[in-house]
């Protein structure tokens, strides 16, 4: 008779769990809105900033420190709130995920890093395994179109299919913006096999409805700064579930984050060798 292992024992209701969660999740119309307004002033905010990049408004000494982090080839990155005024924006039924970044590339220039951006059909082998299939659906000027399918693990696997509409601009010579927002995701279950099927929009696990992305390149210091800003939604966290729900929705942004900034960077480093 063969033994299974503990951690397998464990794990099992874990995971029975997690699936019972997943299916419990609906996007209500007034979590959309707070979400909506969230984005809208945090796009005013872009738009007012006195400094283009983040880390040139930090209060010295931080500003020094996070110069020093990225000229050795470290990655910034904290996390964000935008605010109505003083208060903080409520988001009934789901959670808003804030976090900004920012890395530095010696050598390379501003063309080539959106060259790598746009590169959207080669996403797929560019940031896997997070980005399991991609695909440019439609390009016009400075406005892309475009399919992702990302792969999030946390105990268990979840698939999403994303579509995203991006629009890069050009303040300057020596800078690039690219603003990116998701205009679909739906989950997908069982993701791979003949019984492949995407669940209902915004009636599914509620690990990702929402994604919009901030990208910032700038020319100095002989090399180029990667700076990448993202608001994300997912669902909120049960009563009594945070020990299951909560890591996988609260840790997955930043981690996301991180690997997108890294692997940017690191490709970026070879596109110079």
């Amino acid at each position: 008779m063969h033994a299974f292992p503990v951690t397998l024992i464990l794990a099992a209701p874990l995971v029975a769990t997690l699936a019972t969660v997943a299916e419990a999740a609906d996007l209500q119309p007034r979590t959309v809105a707070a979400f909506d307004r969230y984005v809208r002033l945090t796009e005013e905010r872009l738009q007012k900033g006195e400094t283009f990049l983040w880390i040139d408004g930090l209060p010295e000494p931080r500003r020094q420190q996070a110069r020093a982090q990225v000229h050795k080839s470290e990655l910034v990155i904290e996390r964000l709130t935008t605010k109505d005024g003083r208060r903080e924006i409520d988001v009934p039924d789901g959670l808003i995920h804030h976090w900004i970044g920012t890395g530095f590339v010696e050598g390379v220039t501003v063309d080539q890093a959106l060259m790598l951006l746009q590169s959207y059909n080669r996403h797929q082998q560019i940031y896997t395994p997070t980005v399991a299939a991609s695909k440019l659906l439609a390009h016009d000027g400075d406005r892309y179109r475009f399919f992702l399918r990302f792969v999030m693990k946390k105990v268990i696997t979840v698939v999403v299919n994303s579509e995203h509409d991006a629009r890069f601009t050009r303040p300057g010579s020596d800078r690039a913006d690219g603003w990116i927002a998701s205009t679909r995701i739906a989950e997908v279950e069982n993701a791979g096999t003949p019984e492949e099927r995407e669940k209902p929009v915004g009636h599914d696990g509620g690990y990702l409805w929402r994604l919009n992305t901030y990208w910032r390149l700038q020319a100095r210091d002989g090399g180029v700064y990667i700076q990448c800003e993202s608001v994300s939604l997912t669902r909120g966290i049960p009563l009594g579930l945070g020990w299951v729900v909560g890591p996988f929705v609260t840790s997955i942004p930043r981690e996301s984050l991180t690997f997108t900034l890294d692997t940017t960077r690191r490709e970026l480093e070879r596109v110079r060798r």
